[in-house]
């Protein structure tokens, strides 16, 4: 049972860093003030989870305006993070973004070592697996409760990804180019690194691997990938931007066709050679000027070639990372308030409808400051399965466990649309720091309960 102790609520201004001394809170005029130069953004990372320890650490984003002609369009921005679990579980993270840096040309680049103890795992396909809630409540009896860890496993992540994006002749259109180098290491969670300290009802007991494990041992994730591995990903696509504010626009359109090709000969084998496809389609409308907006994203990803491996399935391409990842479907960055990653398939459509109602507007510690407020529903479904031989893997089941109930892990429904609903609040310092609070609820029980999850930016 998790328990977030974050410390931003209530002073989150705070502990918003910049280069400037205080000054007395006032409304400003229509025409904000342009900032020029740099400015700095900071947030600390405070937490406690029961099992992956305390959290601490601190994120800064750094923005440069140059002489202020393009603001609130920054020059450059460069962002940090490094916060750590006591146990183990962190996030290691540098982040470039300039239109500038290459005339003509918009590099962005992330370097990430991100490690996390207790990787969210609850099979293939969706609601043809069944995740069954009360093995993970430690508030129930033995059984049916199992392990909070039960659907966990250990993942280590490097990724250093770089891209490129130019304008073609009509501005409105543009072509992407990058490469993508990822190594996954992954393990059955470390139950004996999680116990450290705990005694009693607050210990994990012995879980065999979980379902990770079994999937494993019934033969539907290969031995070949069980341990995760290196992969290039090559990168190619086509991109339509008519945002007139790229943090959080008011209207036009941004929409990504790209295709990422994993060779062979760049690390993953002949085996996990593959080709994907994902489009995503994001549009605002202006239902008040400069105050409530309507937006929307439409996604779409698929293997159009090849076998791609499991620890690669949850990842989905985006050419621009909001967060630390960009991972799911379940979630802050897909379905909020879904299980992560509850949603796993070979191919996956998603979508979000979102109201932002800036309700706010004033001048604080020398910076332009506003307020804004969100309700969204949230959507996504596998639309190509992952195949594997459910029988085979239900007679190994059975072989293993012969008391066992092929249902509490292969479900009978099919898969259908697995929905959300929420809503948060963002307080954004010159338009691009934006501190954002989510809270999204499901629809069924099926894929969890709720989620809470605090960051940085709208969602797209």
């Amino acid at each position: 049972m998790k328990k977030n102790l974050y410390l931003t609520f209530a002073f989150v201004l705070a502990f918003t860093v910049c280069f400037a001394q205080t000054d007395s809170l006032r409304q400003v005029s229509k025409k904000e003030k342009i900032k020029k130069g740099w400015n700095l953004g900071g947030l600390p990372v405070v937490a406690f989870d029961t099992d992956l320890g305390f959290e601490y650490g601190a994120l800064v984003n750094l923005f440069n305006y140059g002489d202020g002609s393009t603001y609130p369009q920054y020059k450059h921005s460069i962002y940090a993070e490094v916060s750590r679990y006591t146990k183990g579980s962190g996030i290691n993270r540098l982040f470039y973004d300039s239109k500038y840096l290459i005339p003509n040309l918009r590099v962005t680049a992330d370097l990430s070592y991100l490690t996390d103890k207790t990787y969210d795992f609850y099979g293939f396909n969706g609601y043809e697996s069944t995740y069954n809630q009360e093995w993970t409540d430690d508030k129930e009896p033995t059984p049916p409760y199992q392990s909070r860890a039960f659907y966990k496993y250990d993942r280590k992540l490097t990724r250093f990804t770089t891209d490129f994006q130019g304008k073609l002749k009509d501005k409105r259109f543009g072509w992407v180019g990058g490469i993508g180098l990822y190594n996954f290491k992954t393990d059955t969670v470390d139950i004996n690194k999680l116990n450290e300290g705990k005694s009693g009802s607050d210990e994990l007991p012995p879980i065999g691997g979980g379902l990770f494990q079994r999937y494993v041992d019934w033969g539907i994730i290969d031995p070949n990938e069980k341990d995760g591995g290196f992969v290039t990903y090559l990168k190619t696509g086509f991109v339509i931007d008519t945002r007139d504010n790229e943090p959080n626009p008011m209207k036009g359109i941004w929409t990504e066709a790209v295709i990422t090709y994993a060779p062979s000969f760049m690390g993953i084998g002949k085996k996990y050679e593959h080709l994907k496809l994902s489009i995503t389609h994001r549009q605002y409308f202006t239902l008040i000027r400069e105050k409530l907006s309507f937006v929307y994203r439409l996604g779409y990803q698929t293997t159009l070639l090849g076998d791609c491996p499991f620890y690669l399935q949850p990842n989905m391409t985006t050419l621009f990372l909001r967060g630390a990842t960009s991972e799911g479907l379940g979630g802050s960055k897909t379905v909020r308030g879904m299980l992560r990653n509850r949603v796993i398939g070979d191919g996956i459509a998603y979508g979000n409808l979102e109201f932002r109602w800036k309700f706010a507007k004033f001048y604080f510690i020398k910076q332009n400051f506003y307020l804004s407020l969100n309700t969204f529903i949230d959507g996504g479904q596998v639309v190509k399965p992952i195949k594997f031989n459910k029988e085979q893997a239900i007679a190994n089941l059975l072989l293993d466990d012969p008391a066992a109930n092929p249902t509490d892990y292969f479900s009978n429904d099919k898969e259908a649309l697995h929905l959300s609903y929420g809503g948060g609040l963002r307080i954004v310092m010159n338009q691009n720091f934006i501190i954002a609070i989510d809270h999204g609820r499901v629809f069924d029980k099926k894929d969890g309960n709720a989620g809470t999850y605090i960051g940085l930016n709208f969602l797209f």
